[in-house]
């Protein structure tokens, strides 16, 4: 039996808020006006610090004494080092899961991959939200529980700069066609393939991003 789960106001604002921050709706390094904001999303303003805080927490925002919060921009030093991060940590979180994910494991991975498949020629916040869950569903059979959140927050950080990454025409189909092939080496327990995969398509989304952003 499903139960209600009942959402504070202060994790309402929170949701709201990095769906915003996630789909580039706020304009990085601009000062959030707090009073604007807390009227706009209905709440007082403690709810909107503790929601704030916790983005800032995420790395989602930074906060200057004199000037409050800001969302933090798109750079390719935090590319790189985000990026970097997720091909050192990641690729072999999701080589030793393959190995040892159980069967309930392998089920929640291809209905997560389903659900990536049917979004594939999009670039919608849903279809990024449901990459991030998929790479996560990767790892998380290894039971490594600090990796896992680890990787949870790389994928927070990184995925602004997925969103670029896919605003081009085409590369959903292309990102769709690694996943595929990442997803075929899981199922098959092939770890090895499944590093090297893993490994190769990160670094191919790092590639593109370099030079987007160092275009603009």
């Amino acid at each position: 039996m499903s139960s209600i789960v009942v959402k504070t106001l202060s994790e309402q604002a929170y949701e709201i808020l990095r769906e915003r921050i996630l789909s580039n709706d706020m304009a990085p390094s601009k000062p959030i006006r707090q009073d604007a904001l807390s009227k706009g999303l209905g709440v007082s303003k403690i709810p909107l610090r503790e929601a704030l805080t916790r983005l800032e927490h995420d790395g989602l925002l930074i906060s200057h004494p004199n000037r409050g919060f800001l969302v933090r921009p798109l750079t390719i030093d935090e590319a790189e080092d985000v990026f970097h991060l997720r091909m050192t940590v990641e690729p072999e979180a999701a080589a030793d899961a393959c190995k040892v994910a159980t069967d309930e494991e392998r089920a929640y991975a291809e209905q997560v991959f389903i659900k990536l498949r049917a979004l594939s020629d999009e670039c919608s916040p849903d279809a990024v939200s449901i990459n991030r869950q998929f790479h996560l569903a990767l790892t998380a059979p290894a039971k490594r529980s600090v990796t896992q959140n680890v990787l949870l927050k790389l994928h927070l950080l990184s995925e602004r700069y997925v969103r670029k990454h896919l605003e081009p025409p085409n590369r959903e189909e292309s990102a769709f066609h690694e996943h595929q092939l990442i997803f075929d080496a899981w199922m098959a327990r092939d770890a090895k393939l499944v590093k090297k995969l893993i490994k190769d398509h990160t670094k191919g989304t790092l590639d593109d991003l370099r030079q987007q952003l160092q275009a603009e």
